[in-house]
């Protein structure tokens, strides 16, 4: 027997605990999978920085970051990737990796890169930020979207 959305006193339409439930799976993995992602790509950015191989030397010497700060900024991100694998500190570490690309797209901006180059960390911020979205309840509270 299918189950029918009932109204409240507020006159909102509540869905029936099953629905959900499943709903509330469905996000909760697909916030995992991009943070998965978004940590496995961090990860492989921040080895980039401490092996410095000759393509990480390349773009910093395009960029103008000295080599002398190459292991600096990768200790900052492997920091703030890890905060961002812990669920505690998910947010805080969607945060500190948002200033981290937020610098991304200022230095390429600077150095007149391509477009692609430039909008690429805008876009995997968007990625960052829809996976802690997706899997903390606590956020989607904070700043809900209205269907």
């Amino acid at each position: 027997m299918a189950q029918v959305a009932t109204s409240t006193q507020a006159g909102t339409m509540e869905r029936p605990a099953n629905e959900t439930k499943t709903a509330s799976r469905g996000l909760l993995w697909t916030g995992r999978v991009l943070s998965t992602l978004t940590v496995l790509f961090m990860l492989f950015d921040a080895f980039g920085k401490f092996t410095k191989p000759v393509q990480v030397l390349e773009a910093c010497a395009r960029l103008g970051i000295p080599t002398s700060q190459i292991l600096s900024i990768g200790v900052l991100l492997l920091v703030s990737t890890i905060l961002y694998a812990i669920p505690r500190s998910a947010v805080l570490g969607a945060v500190l990796l948002t200033g981290y690309l937020g610098g991304a797209v200022a230095i390429q901006m600077r150095a007149g890169s391509p477009t692609f180059e430039t909008v690429f960390p805008v876009i995997f911020g968007v990625v960052l930020w829809a996976g802690v979205y997706l899997r903390e309840c606590g956020l989607r509270r904070v700043f809900p979207i209205k269907r």
